[in-house]
């Protein structure tokens, strides 16, 4: 994954400069150019912390560490070497992310359309679409066959730190996303009430966050994971849970890609752009309302129509679900995941 990018092969270029769900979604788009560019070095310009889950994808030989903040578009790419031989716009649909990568001069440019870069001819962009199959949709619109359902990933080899336990996650990328805190520490209590292993755990930044959860749930030190577990600890954590919960944000999509249980509270955004797959490990806890803010700065009203009871009603259900078949196998999705 670390190696420079030899010059004896072409090279795709996909650009998804931003943050762990966001690359999970974008799995199934991965694979399909893979697939489809067998001889290509395929480079993924994205943060470069997620390298460890572009490896895990099997689709990525080499990442290109590209970030900018608050989920903009990167100002340039530190690209060196030929050409790309294929450029693919898989971070947003407008003129940054297009002109980013047309300054590049790749050969050919797999992107949606937008008025303000006529000259780049692709699919037109629904706002209203889900994440993972946006990006298959584009890709199909240039003769590429891409599956939605392949986001499985293997499982880890790192053991987990908390085998069997229910993962509760009550941070997202904003506030407006995040359940609150007190009603986490309610589910943790009536789980530990029930004979259940209850940890938390938090991104880098949510170290406070993660130990007031703590507190408030009265667990011990060794159940707290507040300052961002690195990626292989993180990923077995979540393969080996009993349960995921948390709000819609990348430990959730983890959890898909692990076939782990998840219960995932939605607001503002609904299920329907950023949801699991239709299958029953998997519940999605949702009000419909007008949409709010996912960038907001107070708990989306959406959310807060979730009670602490319809949680545990949620995990409940989810204990009379058969594990799956094949945890291992990243290119098997189970059938039932095609339909409700």
């Amino acid at each position: 994954m670390g190696h420079q990018g030899g010059t004896d092969r072409p090279r795709v270029l996909v650009l998804r400069a931003l943050g762990l769900g966001d690359l999970l979604a974008g799995v199934p788009a991965l694979r399909a150019l893979r697939r489809a560019y067998p001889g290509h070095e395929l480079v993924l310009a994205c943060p470069a912390e997620l390298a460890p889950l572009a490896a895990a994808t099997g689709a990525v030989d080499r990442v290109l560490p590209s970030a900018a903040p608050g989920r903009a578009v990167p100002r340039t790419l530190d690209w060196t070497g030929p050409l790309p031989d294929v450029a693919v716009d898989l971070h947003g649909n407008g003129p940054p992310s297009h002109r980013l990568l047309t300054r590049l001069r790749p050969r050919r440019l797999l992107a949606f359309a937008h008025p303000g870069t006529p000259e780049v001819d692709g699919p037109v962009w629904y706002a209203e679409e889900h994440e993972r199959e946006r990006w298959c949709r584009l890709l199909r619109a240039y003769g590429i066959d891409a599956d939605p359902a392949d986001l499985r990933l293997p499982r880890p080899d790192t053991p987990s730190p908390a085998p069997g336990a229910v993962v509760l996650h009550p941070g997202a990328g904003a506030p407006s996303r995040c359940w609150p805190v007190e009603r986490y520490a309610a589910v943790a209590e009536a789980l530990h009430a029930r004979g259940r292993r209850v940890v938390v755990t938090g991104g880098a930044d949510e170290a406070d966050l993660v130990a007031r959860l703590a507190k408030l749930a009265d667990l011990p030190d060794t159940d707290a994971f507040g300052g961002g577990l690195p990626y292989d600890r993180f990923s077995a954590l979540v393969a080996g849970a009993r349960a995921v919960v948390s709000g819609d944000t990348g430990i959730a999509h983890l959890a898909v890609a692990h076939a782990t249980p998840s219960v995932t509270l939605f607001g503002p955004v609904p299920p329907s752009r950023w949801g699991p797959p239709p299958h029953p490990r998997h519940r999605a806890l949702w009000h419909p309302g007008p949409d709010g803010d996912p960038h907001g700065h107070e708990t989306d009203p959406a959310l807060l129509r979730i009670s602490p009871d319809a949680v545990l009603e949620a995990l409940d259900a989810l204990d009379t679900v058969d594990a799956p078949d094949d945890p291992d196998l990243p290119h098997h999705p189970d059938a039932p995941e095609e339909a409700p």
